[in-house]
């Protein structure tokens, strides 16, 4: 067994909560997180807003309809006013079927410009480092109760788990299903397995720890990966991409996944960030062709199923000298389900105008991503605790789901 692969968390929140609620199956939760801060301004570009241009002369993504750019480098259209940036256009026939939604001008409160700040307060879920020391998604597993005793209910793809997923739930951390297989003749695989099982059969702390470790190694077991040519060869050859496809073979063995975090990590695109070529259109391409591949590859099971993207803050409207951007303040989150009302891009646009930005040049916010990440415990996840989930947050809920 590779240790290396897996680590179970036990961590209490610093929270006193109700008794766990029981609740009907609800969807699987995939949350991305785009860490480094992402550029949503040229990831979902408004190019109806001539300041937009104005701001980015260099960095700018052109217009459907500008004729001095070739056709694969113009913005796609999506409402005549905002379009997504040509590299994320194998997003475009989701968007089509009505099972992307974007929320524009989105993300937290806090303006300290710090990665490490924004990023733990986000997946804390609180406004400040008073709040519980549990991450949002640990706090939703412990106030609703499934009855579902599987060791893999909640996973981390990576070597640890999100802080996200602290809590009072054990969560499993992978990097590859195969990776954390048992191996060898099987008699001999066997015997290993009655022989940790007797090792770990007392009272103790480490004997409970071990047997949740070989929960997971039999859960494991009887997972049959996807082949990488038998249903959709076209996940892209990245870390982020195989480990896409390891949470489509979870999901669909039906072993009790309720959710998953996956990390893609390198948006913090201060110096040369690209606009066709470049570090943020690589990023962009992985995230696009991930995410097509794995709706894809779940479309039967799309109307149980919710994606979440999102990253720690966005960045500055205006380009820097070193044809790169630095640090902003409204991000935008991306939807994939089969549940939302329509496609759109949803939330009050702010504007780009001086008198209309934040602070020293950001993109103001103009939707908290607590309201988004409620709406999504509560109608998708049967999960109406959003008092103990989100604590002294009053939920303005979006209305984007059935």
């Amino acid at each position: 067994m590779k240790t290396q692969h897996i680590s179970l968390t036990s961590r209490k929140p610093l929270l006193s909560f109700a008794p766990a609620q029981s609740a009907p199956r609800g969807d699987v939760l995939v949350v991305v997180f785009l860490r480094g801060a992402a550029d949503v301004l040229n990831m979902v570009v408004p190019h109806g807003e001539d300041e937009y241009y104005n701001l980015r002369p260099s960095l700018g993504i052109p217009r459907p309809d500008d004729n001095k750019a070739k056709v694969e480098e113009r913005t796609v259209d999506l409402n005549g006013f905002f379009g997504l940036h040509p590299i994320l256009s194998p997003l475009f026939p989701i968007w089509q079927e009505g099972h992307l939604g974007i929320v524009h001008a989105c993300g937290a409160h806090d303006d300290s410009h710090s990665h490490f700040k924004a990023q733990e307060l986000m997946e804390r879920g609180v406004a400040n480092e008073h709040g519980p020391a549990s991450g949002w998604i640990g706090r939703h597993l412990a106030t609703l109760n499934r009855g579902n005793p599987s060791p893999m209910r909640a996973i981390a793809l990576g070597e640890l788990p999100q802080r996200s997923l602290y809590g009072s739930t054990p969560v499993s951390s992978l990097r590859s299903i195969e990776d954390f297989k048992l191996r060898g003749n099987e008699t001999a695989v066997l015997q290993m397995q009655a022989a940790l099982g007797s090792l770990y059969s007392g009272d103790d702390p480490l004997s409970g720890l071990g047997r949740e470790t070989l929960g997971i190694l039999d859960t494991l077991e009887k997972i049959q990966p996807t082949i990488p040519n038998s249903q959709n060869p076209n996940y892209p050859d990245s870390n982020f991409g195989r480990g896409l496809r390891e949470i489509s073979s979870i999901i669909k063995a039906e072993v009790g996944l309720e959710v998953a975090a996956i990390d893609l990590d390198g948006w913090d695109t201060h110096f040369a960030q690209g606009v066709q070529t470049g570090l943020m259109p690589r990023l962009m391409t992985d995230l696009a062709e991930g995410l097509a591949a794995f709706h894809a590859e779940m479309l039967d099971h799309a109307d149980r199923l919710t994606v979440v993207v999102m990253t720690e803050f966005g960045r500055r409207a205006y380009e820097n000298a070193s044809l790169g951007t630095d640090h902003g303040h409204g991000g935008m989150m991306m939807l994939v389900s089969g549940k939302l009302k329509s496609e759109g891009v949803f939330g009050q646009w702010p504007g780009l105008k001086s008198d209309q930005l934040f602070g020293p040049g950001d993109l103001a916010v103009t939707t908290d991503y607590r309201d988004i990440l409620a709406e999504i415990c509560a109608k998708r996840l049967n999960n109406p605790s959003l008092e103990q989930i989100f604590p002294n947050y009053v939920v303005k809920m979006p209305d984007l789901f059935m």
